[in-house]
């Protein structure tokens, strides 16, 4: 039951004249009785806090960076109106720094047996499940001296969904794809692809692709046209481990290890190919699987919307033992995780060959920026020892990466502007190279 400050500012304003012409014991209670007398009276008439009747309605998801709406409905069954100030609770990385105040704090009327709506605009920082705290309500009387204030706990969730990003490369790599499909351009010939149609002969075309017992039983030379394998199963594997936590810009690694994930899925889903996803350190963080081609983006991104980096060493023998488990015929495998030595050579690469002898590995990694530009300074001594610093490092990097070239990998190793279209671009080579 606080006091406003208007009675406060009341109570001073009465104690000037007394003070000044007459104080006394007796002046001061004339004065503060009022005051205390209008007070009861202000209370009595501000409506009950504990009466009110609150619920939501709204968004339940959101994309990183974009708004979500929620309205809370208050109903007032008392026979008093309400004229009060409420905050609607909401984890501060609901809003952007700064602006939690002015978006989570609402005046509200609402005449006797009404209800009214009021909506809260939020705009995450962060991804995951946004869960509403506390609603806190102060009730005023008409003459605004006194207030009952209360809250009530109305739940509500709001996922917030990785942005995906790269989707403005997705069409591109689409454009890239209808040509490997044969839809605009001549329909080539790749080992291990499929058998689509015959068409005439003409000069330039491989003499292997020519079928002669369909050329012998008409007057011109045939040849077979080739389109990409459809119905390829694709194993994305994130690796949510310790080194998924290093931060790159402005974002921990496993951000831009997953918007790679969601373009390479979007792009072999209008392939024809089967998508699934592992995420695993220690233990399976996320696990999608048997997804149709229309329901695999939205499965992936509800599923990597609650993930975030464990600090721990992930296990690697553990990891590719339900990589196998969850492909167990011959699969396009996408690693999307570190190349920094200690952890591949320790790690991985005992338990690479399980992996190479019976499935396509491809393995993608997140490189910094700030080393490459540290790597060009010059002009005194310090930025000559981060150069030599971050020359090392790529030298470790790079041999790092032929190691696993040399065990089969196709390793793409690019910064996180760039990792997602430099993944999409590998799997189509090795699409058109008919390796899937």
């Amino acid at each position: 039951m606080p006091l406003t400050g208007r009675a406060a500012l009341l109570a001073a304003i009465g104690s000037i004249p007394i003070g000044l012409w007459g104080p006394s014991w007796t002046g001061i209670l004339a004065v503060d009785g009022s005051l205390a007398l209008a007070c009861a009276c202000d209370f009595a008439l501000a409506a009950p806090v504990r009466r009110l009747v609150l619920t939501r309605s709204g968004d339940t998801s959101a994309r990183l960076g974009e708004t979500a709406d929620v309205t809370l409905t208050v109903t007032n069954p008392a026979g008093r109106p309400l004229r009060a100030r409420l905050r609607d609770g909401w984890p501060p990385s609901s809003w952007q720094p700064g602006t939690e105040v002015e978006a989570s704090r609402h005046r509200l009327t609402v005449p006797a047996g009404e209800r009214r709506r009021i909506t809260t605009r939020l705009r995450p920082t962060r991804r995951g499940d946004h869960q509403a705290d506390r609603v806190t309500i102060r009730s005023y009387g008409p003459l605004g001296l006194f207030s009952r204030q209360g809250g009530h706990k109305v739940p509500w969730t709001v996922r917030v969904l990785p942005p995906f990003t790269s989707r403005k490369h997705l069409p591109s790599k689409l454009a890239r794809l209808r040509e490997l499909d044969g839809r605009t351009s001549v329909l080539t010939r790749g080992e291990g692809t499929e058998f689509d149609s015959l068409r005439e002969y003409v000069p330039g075309d491989d003499t292997r692709s020519i079928d002669w017992r369909a050329t012998a039983r008409q007057s011109t030379v045939a040849v077979r046209t080739w389109r990409p394998e459809r119905d390829r199963h694709i194993l994305l594997v994130l690796d949510t481990g310790r080194t998924s936590a290093g931060r790159v810009g402005d974002a921990p690694r496993l951000d831009a290890s997953m918007d790679s994930a969601l373009l390479l899925a979007a792009l072999a889903s209008r392939a024809g190919d089967r998508v699934d996803l592992l995420a695993y350190d220690r233990r399976v963080r996320a696990l999608v699987q048997g997804r149709s081609a229309g329901d695999v983006l939205p499965s992936l991104v509800n599923a990597m919307a609650t993930l975030e980096p464990e600090l721990v060493e992930t296990d690697a023998r553990g990891l590719t033992a339900m990589a196998l488990r969850s492909a167990p015929r011959r699969s396009l495998i996408v690693l999307l995780t570190t190349l920094d030595t200690a952890p591949v050579e320790q790690g991985l690469l005992p338990v690479l060959s399980q992996l190479t002898q019976r499935h396509t590995v491809l393995l993608a990694s997140v490189a910094d920026p700030h080393v490459s530009q540290m790597a060009t300074a010059r002009g005194n001594a310090d930025a000559v020892y981060e150069a030599a610093a971050a020359a090392q490092a790529q030298g470790e990097r790079h041999r790092t990466a032929e190691q696993l070239r040399r065990h089969g990998v196709t390793v793409v190793d690019a910064t996180p502007d760039d990792l997602a279209p430099a993944l999409a671009d590998a799997y189509l080579a090795l699409k058109a190279a008919g390796r899937l």
